[in-house]
């Protein structure tokens, strides 16, 4: 086993939600929260961080779920890159999930109600919000593009998911395709596609390292949509790809991260004129991942659009200092 993560597990003094995470500390949050409660006037409340290591041990997963379920201030939490290890580590410890978490096996929002604890998986509809925010509704259909997500977590089982749940077949990629370094996470990934899937071509490609990225990049067909949902570039340095990887023209560099290194979004940027690829990176991922955690977590309503939902994003632009939002 290793060694026992360093958080502490203090009986809160007030209100708080905490964040479960790899390197909390340096995410944007901890400077947007404050701000984002005092405007949607939560009280006196707080954030906390709780690191663990990728694929921590599950004793340290059922450590932490234990002392917000019975921690009276402890009202909840964001979960993110732990997600799916931390429901197998813990799923006898919640008395509730919701109907994406028991298809996904996975949360990213852990809250309470009067019936208990709850694990939430919002991610299928941050995914949604986060896509729809890049590409209009006839994006597939106009440009015959193709997805590829590098990564089989979390992230990338909802967005296929979102997609997927889409009755209109104009409204899919041609194709999705989906890379990892271990089979069972495409393993898990394939259950999941065989009962939602209502038609949409999928391939799943073993590669343990990037070169053989690099060759599944090298078959999309321009327009494409390309992710980084690996976490390369903020909770592990690097990138799934290698500086040789080829992007296919008129292409879409989508990071799901928006802080750390993010060598992915560099690799793109240095074919993006030749290319014509536009970069887009995690921030809007960012917001509407928080803001509905936050509305679950607090039992208020926030909007996913309009003014209040962009004045929001206005605070967290301003907090973070970020140009152009």
């Amino acid at each position: 086993m290793t060694d026992r993560p360093d958080a502490t597990y203090t009986p809160a003094d007030k209100p708080t939600m905490y964040f479960i995470g790899v390197t909390t500390g340096k995410s944007s949050i901890m400077r947007v929260f404050p701000a984002w409660a005092d405007h949607l006037e939560l009280g006196d409340v707080q954030i906390r961080g709780m690191d663990f290591r990728q694929h921590d041990e599950p004793a340290w997963y059922r450590e932490a779920v234990s002392f917000i379920k019975q921690d009276p201030l402890s009202i909840g939490a964001l979960v993110t890159t732990h997600k799916l290890d931390l429901v197998k580590a813990c799923r006898d410890i919640f008395d509730h999930f919701g109907p994406y978490a028991t298809q996904l096996g996975e949360a990213s929002s852990i809250s309470k109600r009067d019936d208990g604890l709850w694990g939430h998986a919002k991610d299928p509809i941050t995914a949604g919000l986060s896509l729809e925010a890049i590409i209009d509704d006839d994006y597939w259909q106009r440009t015959g593009g193709e997805l590829l997500l590098f990564g089989a977590g979390g992230s990338s089982l909802a967005t296929t998911m979102y997609l997927m749940e889409k009755t209109d077949r104009r409204l899919w990629p041609r194709r999705i395709v989906v890379t990892n370094r271990s089979e069972s996470r495409l393993e898990e990934m394939k259950e999941i596609h065989a009962r939602i899937n209502a038609g949409i071509p999928v391939e799943y490609h073993l590669c343990p390292n990037p070169g053989q990225n690099d060759a599944v990049l090298a078959g999309m067909r321009p327009a494409s949509v390309v992710v980084n949902a690996t976490g390369l570039g903020k909770d592990a340095p690097g990138s799934p790809i290698t500086e040789a990887g080829a992007w296919p023209p008129d292409s879409i560099a989508w990071d799901f991260n928006y802080r750390g290194d993010l060598v992915f979004m560099d690799q793109a940027r240095a074919q993006q004129a030749a290319k014509r690829i536009r970069i887009e990176d995690g921030w809007v991922y960012f917001i509407h991942g928080w803001t509905r955690v936050i509305a679950e977590v607090f039992h208020i309503d926030i909007p996913t659009s309009g003014p209040k939902f962009d004045k929001l994003a206005d605070i967290a632009a301003e907090v973070t200092g970020r140009k152009g939002n």
